[in-house]
């Protein structure tokens, strides 16, 4: 694949961003204010003259499903025209960078490979930080084709994943389930194909074989499958493995610190001059306010303007807006 050596060289720059979570700068979370959030109105003086860096998340803010949000590439292009550096962060593990890639490219959009970050990437990259490879150990993979992916890219060694789709274990009288006790790991990302063998095998590595760790690439718990419905995500098949082990995972996708660490440590960004920008309060703005980041939260994806301002919610953005195409929208003129 032509994108491993970009892969393999930015991991291996990266080990220090990966650093224990006592060692990272801890930052107020703006999360727990509760203040009142403000609609952008003057988005150059908002945003825009504040921002050298956006990072965005792609579904519902970039696509929905597998269609693209009008307007985009131009927003996109006069972000570039600005001299705005973009990231696109995805919780989404289905793909590796590579196939996300793919996905940019069907959709008209030409973004380098090395401006996209998916959580299978962060799965990969934080076992490269742990030394994983170094064990001779595998890895179980509830997921699909993007991990495997980037498991390849880093040289560890998995099973199941696409493999285990359609499998049923033996529940007849006497039957059992035999698992590999070479499995150090199990790594849950969003699963279309999931099925009860799939469970019974992670919850067998993770109860009887000893130190194997419990990865979540996210929590979501709803995703954009198509852009008719919100469908369950990955929270549901992480919970189901939480439920049969009573573990809790290292979540290594938004809100996690992993990827925002692993870009300031590679590219030496200031954090203040960087904006988060998703459609999700729990993970996108969450990542924001607990890093130090700006954040603005857009309403053309899971969240609702009336979810935002309830009393009930304590997770609050900058500034949130209807899609990103209002960064360049006219500023009304003061009666």
């Amino acid at each position: 694949m032509k994108f491993a050596p970009l892969i393999l060289l930015t991991l291996a720059a990266s080990a220090s961003a990966f650093a224990p979570v006592g060692s990272r700068p801890s930052f107020i979370s703006n999360s727990a204010l509760n203040a009142n959030v403000q609609k952008l109105s003057d988005p150059t003086k908002e945003v825009l003259d504040k921002t050298d860096v956006f990072i965005f998340d792609c579904d519902g803010v970039i696509w929905r499903g597998d269609s693209l949000i009008p307007g985009i590439p131009e927003t996109l292009q006069k972000l570039r025209d600005l001299g705005k550096k973009m990231f696109f962060v995805t919780n989404n593990s289905t793909k590796s960078r590579a196939g996300y890639k793919k996905k940019f490219t069907s959709l008209g959009l030409d973004i380098p490979a090395e401006e996209i970050f998916s959580s299978s990437f962060a799965a990969a990259a934080y076992l490269e930080q742990t030394k994983f490879k170094e064990t001779g150990k595998k890895v179980y993979i509830v997921g699909e084709v993007g991990i495997c992916e980037e498991l390849d890219l880093i040289g560890v060694p998995w099973t199941g994943g696409p493999e285990d789709a359609g499998k049923q274990p033996d529940m007849g009288p006497g039957g059992r389930l035999e698992h590999d006790e070479n499995v150090g790991a199990v790594i849950v990302g969003f699963d279309r194909f999931v099925n009860y063998y799939k469970i019974q095998y992670a919850q067998l590595c993770i109860n009887e074989n000893p130190g194997c760790e419990f990865i979540a690439t996210n929590l979501d718990a709803v995703t954009h499958l198509t852009d008719a419905q919100e469908w369950a995500g990955n929270g549901s098949m992480v919970g189901a493995i939480k439920g049969c082990t009573g573990q809790e995972p290292t979540v290594v996708g938004k809100p996690s610190p992993l990827m925002i660490d692993y870009l300031c440590d590679k590219l030496g960004l200031e954090r203040s001059r960087i904006c988060m920008v998703g459609d999700r309060l729990d993970t996108d703005v969450l990542f924001g306010t607990d890093n130090g980041l700006q954040s603005l939260l857009v309403l053309s994806g899971v969240t609702t303007e009336e979810k935002l301002l309830s009393p009930e919610n304590s997770i609050t953005p900058d500034y949130y807006a209807d899609t990103i195409n209002d960064f360049f929208a006219a500023v009304p003129v003061p009666k």
